[in-house]
């Protein structure tokens, strides 16, 4: 069952520059889509358009059968997605529960809500309940990312739009974010749309695959149509322009 689907949307930073050109994209419902491509190919682009921070020039948006093309951040964040930049998407100087409680900000005035979603989170990451009066940036790197992920979850999205989880960190701490986004999926039953230049690891988690460049998808199919020779051999074709 298809939860979100982008249909031929353009989009861009500055007026009369695309990065995104004509692009379709589909994501199922509990599953993980990866999208892989070149430096520069539009894949933060489309995250970012899709959770409402850039304005589609053309095309449309949908997510569980509703158009949300020309809705807000927050107003798609309370429809069931959530976003989880490239960057630790944290407040240093608040601890780790006060960065929990602000990650559910559109649940204000529901304070049995946020209490029985603060226990969830702890249940699906019991180390952050360890460190919760600590300051957030007293937080090892792969703390601090268990942390960007877990502020999403406090409001049990129904799909995460994520950036790049294993950015700057070190192999072994990348695969502890790895493992962290794949509790929470199967927390959830969530879907996961992840931006991603480490191929390997993305394939081994990816239901589907989609690779773009210049904007447009390139090919795109199941994870079983992939190993990662036939991905670093069309990332070389993008690269060498053919």
């Amino acid at each position: 069952m298809s939860l979100l689907q982008v249909q031929e949307v353009t989009a861009g930073y500055q007026e009369g520059i695309n990065i995104l050109n004509s692009i379709d994209l589909s994501v199922s419902t509990d599953s993980v889509t990866i999208i892989i491509g070149p430096n520069g190919a539009g894949k933060s682009t489309l995250l970012k358009t899709i959770y409402g921070f850039i304005k589609p020039n053309q095309g449309s948006i949908h997510f569980q059968n509703q158009d949300i093309t020309s809705r807000l951040p927050h107003e798609i964040k309370k429809l069931g997605i959530s976003y989880i930049p490239q960057e630790f998407n944290i407040f240093p100087q608040m601890s780790v529960e006060e960065n929990l409680l602000m990650g559910a900000w559109i649940l204000r005035n529901q304070k049995n809500l946020i209490q029985q979603q603060l226990n969830r989170v702890y249940e699906i990451f019991p180390a952050l309940y360890s460190f919760r009066k600590a300051k957030a940036n007293t937080l090892s790197g792969g703390q601090q990312r268990m942390l960007s992920i877990a502020k999403e979850v406090m409001t049990s999205p129904q799909l995460m739009l994520v950036d790049e989880p294993s950015s700057g960190l070190s192999p072994k701490i990348a695969a502890e974010a790895y493992q962290f986004l794949m509790q929470t999926k199967e927390a959830l039953h969530s879907a996961i749309l992840l931006v991603d230049h480490n191929m390997e690891i993305a394939l081994n988690i990816a239901d589907y695959v989609y690779v773009i460049d210049m904007g447009k998808v390139r090919v795109h199919g199941s994870r079983a149509e992939f190993d990662i020779n036939r991905i670093r051999s069309i990332i070389q074709e993008c690269l060498l322009g053919k």
